[in-house]
């Protein structure tokens, strides 16, 4: 055997063990205090049984920002307060072939983001019990800009 042959051959086990024991070390992280997310069908129901709003998140798989509000902004108990309080909460992959029924109609995720009228990840939509848009907004929000976004809704809706 060449010693081309040997070195390549040590080189291939030696990457296929360290790819081996990288993968199998990754878990997901699990964020805690995280709200409890609904489906849009089951958020419509609930909201025009206690005419309470429904906040929905349009993220993208891979968004750095959209991680950012998913382990910063949607667990902080200031933010919990108000979506627990006035909101059904609702998370979407605004890139997403996943169906869903909206106000009758069965439509993807994505086609749902592009109706909202999302440009950027991540956008977060209010909808009235009957699917009406309260207020939307694009882009990150920090922890007061959120729950100041939010309370604005509640307002806007009395």
């Amino acid at each position: 055997m060449s010693r081309k042959y040997i070195i390549g051959i040590f080189i291939f086990f030696f990457i296929s063990v360290f790819a081996y024991f990288s993968f199998t070390q990754i878990k997901p992280i699990e964020v805690e205090n995280e709200p409890d997310w609904l489906t849009l069908p089951e958020a419509m129901q609930q909201a025009s049984a206690d005419e309470r709003l429904i906040f929905v998140d349009i993220y993208e798989v891979g968004c750095q920002w959209c991680r950012k509000m998913t382990r910063e902004v949607f667990p902080s108990p200031t933010v919990r307060a108000v979506l627990d309080r006035d909101f059904h909460p609702v998370k979407l992959n605004g890139n997403s072939s996943n169906r869903i029924t909206f106000k009758g109609q069965e439509m993807s995720e994505q086609e749902f983001a592009s109706m909202m009228g999302v440009t950027a990840f991540p956008f977060s939509v209010v909808l009235d019990s009957d699917g009406n848009v309260i207020d939307r907004r694009r882009g990150y929000m920090d922890i007061q800009g959120f729950a100041r976004f939010l309370r604005n809704a509640v307002e806007s809706k009395s």
